[in-house]
């Protein structure tokens, strides 16, 4: 399999060093593409003395341009599978072949990375996995998939959900929105246990009220969604 790992990264040339130094360790057939979205830092140098592919956002297109730009490259491209890897440092590489299983072996078209199979780990603020669990039963209720960890960043994407997610991706906090849209067009989503770490450098950009911003946001977005696609 063409394996494409892709990482979002905005404001984050402290923290890629560490990131790309672990997935030439756990993944090193792999390609990495890095999607500078918009730094104002020198993210996008940091990347490319790495010896990695770069694609450079003229603008800061939110998390979601910036996954919808790596999607679109690994269709291009004729990728089997493409990860995503978040470029704070929070997603640990040595899960990579536990979540591509699931696709390799023909069971799953979308795996999440969940911090909540088991025990260990960051597991986010009190408030947020309050969001987290809202979420979950928001989304069973509106397309039927039963999650664990909606919001998660570290996933994969196998052939069909690659097509489909370069054709359209959700713009804004599009985790929970992804797996909505995954479900509603057919394909297969599972979950695999992963451990996460607390970002070493730099902070989130959601405070308690983008956390309210979001949780509103994406209620509206599921709510709206059509049933398929």
């Amino acid at each position: 399999m063409r394996v494409l790992v892709i990482v979002p990264a905005y404001n984050e040339a402290e923290n890629l060093p560490q990131v790309l130094a672990k997935l030439a360790d756990h993944a090193p057939n792999a390609d990495v593409c890095v999607v500078d979205d918009g730094s104002t830092d020198n993210t996008a140098e940091v990347a490319a003395s790495h010896g990695v592919t770069v694609l450079r956002a003229p603008i800061n297109l939110g998390i979601g341009g910036a996954m919808q730009t790596g999607y679109l490259w690994a269709l291009h491209h004729n990728y089997d599978v493409a990860i995503q890897v978040d470029g704070d440092g929070q997603h640990d590489p040595q899960y990579l072949e536990k979540a591509i299983a699931p696709c390799r072996e023909g069971k799953a078209d979308m795996v999440i990375g969940s911090r909540f199979l088991e025990e260990g780990g960051f597991r986010s603020t009190a408030l947020r996995r309050m969001g987290i669990r809202y979420l979950c039963w928001l989304l069973r209720l509106t397309s039927r998939v039963r999650v664990t960890d909606p919001t998660s960043g570290f996933r994969v994407a196998g052939k069909q959900a690659i097509a489909l997610f370069a054709r359209n991706y959700p713009s804004d906090y599009p985790e929970p929105e992804a797996i909505a849209l995954a479900k509603r067009s057919g394909l297969r989503v599972a979950e695999v246990p992963v451990v996460m770490s607390a970002r070493e450098h730099g902070k989130s950009s959601i405070n308690s009220w983008r956390t309210l911003y979001y949780l509103i946001k994406v209620s509206l977005a599921l709510l709206l969604m059509p049933s398929s696609s």
